[in-house]
């Protein structure tokens, strides 16, 4: 069972006996439906060559999943999680533990899904609320080439508020850690291995992490980790000896662990990543690629489906939507009020791609004006930081800006007069003042959330709830209102700050012309550098710096921001 390596996750100086026998485990999390390559996205078809490359060297091969595949981007909302959910049939998947998006079809529309896969999707912790029955098997036992490997599935309790409420109405997710150490019991005396499939993670910000989890239980050996979007390049080992591993996210990554047994026991393993470098020269998938290009295909009928119609044109221009209100920003902004609830809404101007024309509002029309599957979460915040957040978001006004923020259940005035920082005044909520201390529900997306266009004002809050793609929310919210005609109502105006009194000008009399001091050179400031490691990505190595990958990417005049590579020097913000 689970055993200590001094050197770390990786065995790489610890040679196997040569009569062990060699396992090879891949495994995904957080795949968000990301069906086709798309800069660091590698899809669907490339991971199962990768999947079908390693079998080939290796009969012993494990392929798991840890959950956030089937919702995420049209390619799977369009059907209702089908079309992933046969897709994965067809990549050849052992297992999968279902993630908290897993859900944001509702629960029975994930138990159909569960029952369509050629493979068992585990849970040993979440529970019907009235019966308090298991609604998904908690493990399985497989046995290779002599070997009993024993899975189970783990799902965080956050889902009872990571998905929208009414999804999971009736379930209860128990405490994982109770649930782990009950199956680690039952499973130690019939099985060789043990592998936990977790969609926990690591968020310091949770209450429940695969690290406490270990810190409980002991008797995993390997625990596949998911929900926290981590990217561990070699895996991380826990003091009781437990590998911990996690691809990140979006088909970006296949992680790979090689393990090998010898009389029931583990003696020695390895953990890595393989990204779309690693793998260039593995062949694609073109059973995964056909079936992918034929849904895509029946989408497009899907996508001319309409959901509304509005007697004006919807503005969504580049240069509007970041430099002011619109009424699609609008729009946009009260959907996220409709879904969620909240007391106040925002979402940043960048986020919206496209105008939708007079006439009938189709789904391939709002998927174009929002095509990043970014989720609408809500966070409990201060008032003080709504009002940081609106000043991020004019710093540059009236330059354009992908932060500029579009609002619902509020209004601001700017004064472009005043410094960056400065500027905002006059916020009403509900049409009462913000107050600054007290707090308030906010609904926006969860790339703002995460700190995303210098929002970072927001990333010390956790969620509070989760209510699906801001698409998805926008369809909702048309098909509610049948005629969507929205106005620019003057939520954002401009006007001078309170108590500013503008000056009369003066005759400035004209002065004596002077030599002018030519200035002592300034030695120049050193610029931080980071150096790429494999695994990462421009939005790590942002968030680990405290800045954004724009800024980032604009700094090191990257052409394509998806594409960095191991060595490769990154310039950071002056301190």
């Amino acid at each position: 069972m689970a055993f200590g390596l001094a050197s770390g996750a990786a065995a790489e100086d610890a040679s196997p006996p040569a009569d062990a026998k060699h396992f090879t485990l891949l495994h995904t999390n957080d795949m968000h439906a990301r069906a086709t390559a798309n800069g660091g996205d590698m899809g669907f078809a490339k991971l199962a060559g990768i999947f079908d490359a390693y079998r080939s060297e290796n009969p012993n091969t494990l392929v798991l999943d840890a959950g956030d595949a089937v919702h995420g981007t049209t390619f799977a909302t369009l059907m209702n999680g089908s079309s992933v959910a046969e897709v994965m049939n067809l990549m050849g998947y052992d297992a999968m533990t279902p993630g908290n998006h897993e859900f944001n079809y509702g629960t029975e529309r994930l138990l159909e899904l569960a029952d369509s896969m050629k493979f068992p999707v585990l849970s040993a912790n979440v529970k019907n609320k009235d019966t308090d029955e298991l609604l998904f098997d908690p493990y399985i036992i497989k046995e290779i080439d002599g070997v009993k490997i024993g899975i189970f599935g783990l799902t965080t309790p956050e889902t009872a508020y990571k998905t929208h409420p009414k999804n999971v109405e009736n379930v209860v997710f128990t405490d994982p850690a109770d649930e782990a150490q009950e199956i680690v019991d039952e499973l130690e005396d019939q099985t060789d291995v043990i592998i936990a499939l977790g969609h926990i993670g690591m968020d310091e910000s949770s209450v429940d992490t695969s690290l406490s989890i270990l810190e409980e239980v002991d008797g995993i050996d390997i625990f596949v980790d998911g929900h926290s979007h981590t990217v561990l390049e070699e895996g991380q080992e826990t003091d009781n000896g437990t590998l911990i591993v996690s691809t990140g996210e979006y088909t970006q990554h296949v992680g790979v662990v090689d393990f090998w047994m010898k009389d029931g026991e583990i003696v020695a393993r390895e953990a890595k990543l393989l990204n779309a470098e690693d793998a260039a020269e593995i062949e694609a998938d073109q059973a995964v690629d056909a079936k992918v290009t034929e849904f895509l295909e029946e989408q497009k009928v899907i996508l001319a489906e309409e959901v509304g119609e509005t007697a004006v044109h919807l503005e969504g221009a580049r240069e509007k939507v970041r430099a002011g209100e619109t009424n699609l920003g609008n729009l946009i902004a009260d959907s996220l009020l409709f879904v969620t609830g909240a007391d106040v809404a925002l979402t940043n101007g960048g986020g919206i791609r496209d105008s939708i024309g007079e006439g009938v509002i189709t789904k391939g029309e709002v998927i174009t004006v929002l095509p990043f599957g970014n989720q609408v979460v809500t966070l409990k915040v201060k008032g003080a930081d709504i009002k940081a957040a609106l000043e991020n978001g004019v710093s540059d006004y009236p330059n354009a800006k992908g932060a500029f923020p579009h609002v619902g259940g509020m209004s601001f005035k700017i004064d472009p007069a005043a410094k960056a920082g400065e500027r905002v005044h006059s916020i009403l909520v509900g049409g009462k003042p913000l107050k600054a201390d007290a707090e308030y529900t906010l609904a926006t997306n969860d790339f703002v959330a995460a700190g995303g266009d210098e929002y970072i004002m927001f990333g010390k809050y956790p969620q509070a709830g989760m209510f699906g793609s801001l698409d998805e929310a926008l369809i909702a919210y048309i098909d509610e209102l049948g005629a969507a005609n929205p106005k620019v109502e003057g939520r954002i105006t401009e006007a001078a700050l309170p108590g500013t009194v503008k000056p009369e000008p003066k005759p400035e009399p004209k002065p004596e012309p002077k030599p002018e001091p030519k200035p002592e050179p300034k030695p120049e400031p050193t610029q931080p550098v980071y150096i790429v490691k494999k695994g990462d990505t421009l939005w790590a190595i942002a968030r680990k710096h405290g800045t954004t990958w724009q800024v980032l990417r604009d700094l090191n005049k990257l052409k394509n921001p998806d594409l960095i590579f191991p060595g490769q020097k990154i310039i950071l913000p002056a301190k």
